[in-house]
């Protein structure tokens, strides 16, 4: 059973982002481990320290999260077969809700409705990016390697 504590997202303030910069470089030094778990100390609010034992794999997501906090971005969660609306998938995508739509209607990225309302997997949403991504890498490349061809002054 999962449970999610903490729904809000917010920028974070300027303590939050100096703490996230250093709790960043001070955790990813020691996750250059195989270790598949590893034991922390938190502290509660009578300043008793409690080890806790957290996979490895969660404190690296962890340092990521302390990454985007530390450039003063909002994070927010998704587990992998989370479901979003189709605002929340054009705001992962940068894209408009309308263009999104088309998409899903062209049939290039798969959805399914609940109700009146179109519904897509986050796993499918990253992979549609993945893919959009590297086409664009590929176009891009092309373009530099045919201004390098025609002398364009991109060398």
């Amino acid at each position: 059973m999962s449970q999610s504590i903490h729904t809000e997202t917010s920028l974070p303030i300027e303590r939050e982002v100096q703490a996230a910069i250093q709790g960043q470089r001070a955790l990813a030094a020691y996750l250059a481990t195989r270790f598949e778990t590893q034991r922390i100390q938190i502290f509660d609010e009578r300043n008793e320290a409690h080890q806790i034992e957290l996979p490895t794999s969660a404190l690296r997501l962890l340092v990521d999260i302390l990454a985007e906090l530390a450039d003063g971005n909002a994070v927010r969660v998704v587990p992998v077969h989370a479901e979003l609306t189709t605002q929340e998938a054009a705001d992962l995508l940068n894209v408009s809700r309308p263009h999104l739509v088309k998409l899903l209607e062209a049939g290039e990225l798969p959805f399914h409705r609940t109700g009146k309302h179109r519904r897509v997997r986050f796993a499918d949403l990253m992979h549609y990016k993945g893919e959009r991504d590297r086409s664009s890498e590929q176009a891009l490349a092309e373009l530099a390697r045919q201004a390098q061809e025609l002398g364009m002054g991109y060398e």
